[in-house]
């Protein structure tokens, strides 16, 4: 499925730096020193930004070690990357990148028996966990990034995860290490056993020094590593010492490395069976400093996870859609904090016992009556995906101001674990701010982050909060770096907790494996101060340029601030649930991902790219593959809208560079639908004449593999008005909006859709435009004109559209649609195009017809009972939701309504975007793009439907798509319920 990456403008002509010469003359993968891609490599999650020397994508891990190879002879740093959701600044730098996320990813070996498996560095967790579970085992190191972290950036961090109290960190659960560093050698590390021959060669050395060293400063380690769950600063010399039989393991030294050692070409994993059954407790506390109190009693029971979520948390969940239904669903009253309390077992008797000895506890400490239990397999995954956003959730905090990471995951002993939140509090407020938190009260690491901007005073309040902070840690014998390692923002405070000696000790390991210092420069020994604001995404010449926009942004302070959402956690990186980032699941390209667009437009607006701004070349390439799926708008925590966004972009770009014959003829397609119509004949005897289609492509650009949509000759808007309103009339009304594509390709939706209505009782109005004239030509939400930039004329259909449903709405009548993209517009675009309030009414009343359907059975006019008795339903539906849908969270009404139907097992398909959408997939450049979309779950799920299932599928361009990639009818689901209800007739 991998595509090489799609660029439709040249790079102006630069002088080429001598290692990309050299690269691309001796490396196999791809190599990028172009600025605007290396501005997508210059973040992570981290409040820093530096731009690589280069980046290079290697198809293997040899070629790595190529690219290796020749940084190192021109003495250039190197850099390892997975997935880039580094919190803390491990993966960026002035170096030559190395993703290895998109080709050195594979599972080398898997033994059943011996519960091991090998893999290599860009291998993704949730992605192992899922070659592992049907062998009922797994790789439990559960860190909350699981869809996108790798597993060499979570050996490079010794990562940690939210059941690390019974399964230890990332160092625990590491085997061994083959790794290659930047001398050229190869050392592997596993278990050394007492009495095992000695090594030659440069592994011999490293092992015989790093032996002498932990000889040598053995009391000082035991002095200043104390006796902690959770600790990830500087290089484990802590397990440098043999254990009880005198083995050692030194593969545990380059745990928590951040590449700075050597890159690791294979990781030999420790496995763990699957625990057969989970219960889940929620408890619920009225004042913060009880919840941390009560965790040291909690973790008596022996659970398997204790995890906080606080007031701030639990409120931002509960504004995004995607969270807000869990968080009701386990929520009582308005706690100031709860704590998630997990046990795990094969013994499903054992964990409900757990759950009452929970209840008695909690009672027992003053607090009875407090949890919530949740036995259910399903409320407990969706609880936990909010806990696993809550880094994110976070980060939806609309303005300048931003929990920021840096004091983040401080870790101390759980007795003091109350007392050292009270404090660090009162710290905040000291300097004017608050503290968000959340994570692992099981072992004492909480992440914490206090408001700052980092724009204006943020960084001299970050020194003080974290020299304070930094004394209490070391009051209560904790660990500053508890979880996400030390990077840009920590390393200078390992010096502080670990004394001289041992400082100079961690250079000595480093340059045992890296005499010339070449392996990620910066990062735990010789480090920058954290303050460093040249350093930062935001440094002092920061200026975000708000461009003259043709939407409405102020809820974000403006375009630029909608474009700084994007805190590069990765999210849009998934591959297995959810819809975005559909063209990133084809390419695997940075540039094609929700936050590489993201990125590449906050470089263009502030200025960091050559010219050009929101309408630059390279903010169009970056477009390119955006389907407008809006998946981001839902899925991502932060919120970032990247659909509306390329919006904008259009605009500002085509009022440079003009539309095309194909934009012409894409926008304005409500327009001349009802003259095509009437032509139907002949457009449809022209598509089938020889060369037509690749006269088509030559001169439009639609692709010539695509059949077109067949016009019909009998519109829906032909049928009549289909009744009137009329006031004070006990007849239930209802408005149907006849979209354009539903209208003139494929009416008999509409007519389904009207016949459903009007056997539950209800009196359809058509609506239609006010002007008698213009009455033939469906009211268009302006989606077509949208997708080609052109938003002014898109506000001119919107306006003319409004004046017509108004007063229906003012009558509370409700508007019904049927095409997703159409009606969702209403509820979307419109509401950020300054319409007025005018817009906001006809929104609150435009319902997809499903929703509309449950909002009437809801309120007792709907009887499910009408879709039952007497009726004949199909046995098998297959169902694809339209992206769109999705994000509005308009799809579980579909899922509801075919819930309705007798006998019918409905199979709702796990999909991302279709690959259509709209015109995206009759383009001839994006035509494989489209088709490869498709196939990644869509096609392959509809040719599996056995031959007398029905497919589902509510948007125009899903149902195209269906029929030209699997050769299958897909269906509105007005037309099911139309055939259920003639049957009961």
């Amino acid at each position: 499925m991998s595509a090489q990456p799609i660029h439709f403008h040249p790079s102006p002509s630069r002088a080429l730096h001598p290692l990309e010469t050299a690269l691309r003359r001796e490396f196999d993968g791809e190599v990028y020193f172009d600025a605007a891609s290396r501005g997508r490599y210059a973040t992570d999650a981290s409040i820093y930004q530096i731009m690589p020397v280069g980046v290079v994508v290697p198809r293997s891990v040899e070629a790595a070690i190529v690219a290796m190879q020749i940084a190192a002879e021109q003495g250039v740093a190197i850099l390892p990357r997975g997935g880039g959701t580094s919190q803390c600044g491990q993966t960026v730098g002035a170096a030559l990148v190395i993703d290895n996320s998109k080709y050195v990813n594979k599972l080398v070996t898997f033994d059943v028996a011996s519960r091991t498996a090998s893999v290599e560095p860009g291998m993704v967790l949730d992605h192992l966990n899922a070659h592992l579970k049907p062998s009922g085992l797994w790789y439990p190191v559960d860190v909350s990034t699981a869809a996108q972290a790798t597993i060499g950036g979570m050996a490079g961090n010794n990562s940690c995860g939210s059941r690390s109290i019974a399964y230890g960190n990332m160092v625990d659960n590491v085997l061994g290490i083959d790794a290659w560093l930047a001398t050229n050698e190869q050392v592997s590390f596993g278990l050394d056993q007492v009495g095992a021959a000695n090594q030659r060669g440069r592994i011999g050395e490293i092992k015989n020094a790093l032996h002498s060293l932990y000889e040598r400063e053995a009391d000082e380690i035991r002095q200043h590593f104390f006796p902690i769950a959770r600790r990830v600063a500087g290089y484990n010399l802590d397990r440098l010492a043999p254990d009880s039989f005198g083995n050692r393991n030194l593969a545990h030294l380059l745990v928590g490395s951040e590449g700075t050692l050597a890159y690791f070409k294979q990781i030999h994993l420790k496995l763990t069976p699957l625990p057969t059954h989970k219960t889940l407790g929620v408890c619920h506390f009225a004042r913060f400093y009880d919840g941390m109190d009560a965790a040291q009693h909690i973790v008596k029971l022996k659970p398997s996870a204790v995890e906080l979520v606080d007031r701030t948390m639990l409120d931002l969940s509960r504004r995004l859609p995607m969270y807000r239904k869990t968080v009701d669903a386990f929520l009582r009253g308005e706690p100031d904090c709860v704590l998630l309390v997990e046990f795990s077992g094969d013994d499903y008797a054992t964990q409900l016992r757990k759950l009452a000895e929970l209840n008695a506890l909690m009672g027992d400490l003053g607090f009875a009556d407090s949890v919530v239990e949740i036995p259910d397999a399903s409320l407990q995954k969706a609880v936990w995906e909010v806990r696993k956003a809550g880094l994110n959730i976070m980060m939806s905090m609309r303005g300048d101001g931003k929990p920021v990471s840096f004091i983040e995951d401080c870790a101390v002993p759980l007795p003091h674990l109350a007392e050292y939140t009270r404090q660090l509090t009162e710290v905040f407020h000291r300097h004017g701010t608050e503290g968000t938190w959340y994570a692992h009260a099981s072992v004492g690491c909480l992440h914490v982050r206090p408001i700052l901007n980092m724009k204006t005073d943020g960084a001299h309040k970050m020194r003080a909060i974290a020299e304070e902070a930094a004394a209490l840690v070391r009051q209560y014998k904790g660990a500053y770096s508890g979880e996400h390692g030390d990077g840009l923002v920590r390393s200078e405070w390992i010096a502080p907790f670990i004394g001289a000696r041992l400082t100079a000790a961690l250079a000595e390991v480093k340059a045992q494996f890296d005499p010339k210092g070449l392996m990620n420069p910066g990062k735990i020994v010789s480090p920058s101060k954290q303050d460093d604001r040249s350093l930062f995404r935001f440094p002092p010449q920061y200026r975000m340029t708000n461009a003259n926009t043709a939407l409405d942004w102020s809820a974000f302070g403006g375009l630029g601030g909608a474009v700084e959402m994007c805190n590069n956690n990765g999210t849009c990186r998934k591959f297995d649930a959810g819809t975005m980032c559909p063209s990133y699941r084809v390419t695997r390209d940075e540039q094609h991902l929700t936050r590489g667009r993201a990125n590449t437009l906050r470089l263009a607006l502030s200025g960091q790219l050559d010219g050009g701004g929101l309408a630059s070349a390279e903010v169009h390439d970056a477009m390119a593959l955006c389907v407008g799926c809006k998946g981001c708008q839902r899925e991502c925590p932060t919120g970032v809208d990247m659909a509306r966004m390329k919006i904008e972009h259009l605009h500002s770009y085509k009022q440079e560079h003009g539309h095309t014959l194909q934009d012409r003829l894409v926008a304005y397609l409500p327009h001349y639908a009802p003259f095509a119509a009437r032509l139907s004949w002949l457009l449809h005897g022209i598509e089938v004449l020889p060369f037509a289609k690749a006269l088509r492509e030559a001169v439009v650009g639609f692709s010539s593999k695509r059949s077109l949509p067949q016009w019909s000759s009998r519109p829906f808007l032909r049928d009549g008005a289909g009744g009137a309103v009329r006031a004070n009339s006990s007849t239930k009304q209802v408005v149907l909006f006849a979209d354009t594509f539903n209208n003139a390709f494929e009416p008999d939706n509409l007519r389904a859709a009207r016949r459903v209505l009007e056997r539950l009782g209800y009196a359809v109005v058509v609506a239609r435009a006010l002007s008698t004239a213009e009455q033939s030509r469906p009211l268009c939400c302006g989606r077509t004109f949208l997708a080609t930039g052109m938003v002014d004329r898109a506000k001119a259909e919107a306006r003319r559209s409004i004046a017509a449903l108004l007063p229906l709405v003012e009558r509370r009548v409700a508007i019904v649609g049927l095409e997703p993209s159409c009606l969702l517009t209403l509820r979307d675009e419109w509401q950020a195009m300054g319409l007025g309030d005018a817009a906001a009414k006809v929104a609150a009343n435009a319902f997809l017809l499903e929703e509309f359907l449950v909002r009437e059975q809801r309120e007792g006019r709907v009887s499910v009972e009408a879709f039952g008795t007497g009726t004949t339903a199909p046995e098998s539906i297959y169902l694809h939701g339209h992206c769109h849908q999705k994000a509005a969270g308009a799809f579980t009404p579909t899922q509801t309504v075919l819930s309705w139907l007798p006998n019918t097992k409905v199979n709702t398909i796990e999909s991302s975007c279709c690959g259509m959408a709209g015109a995206f997939g009759y383009d001839a450049q994006h035509y494989d793009v489209s088709m490869k979309m498709g196939e990644l779950s869509l096609l392959p799920a509809v040719r599996a439907a056995a031959a007398d299932a029905v497919i589902v599928a509510d948007g125009t361009s899903c149902r195209h798509q269906i029929a030209d990639g699997a050769g299958r009818e897909a269906v509105h689901v007005a037309v099911v319920l139309d055939r259920v209800l003639a049957a009961r007739d």
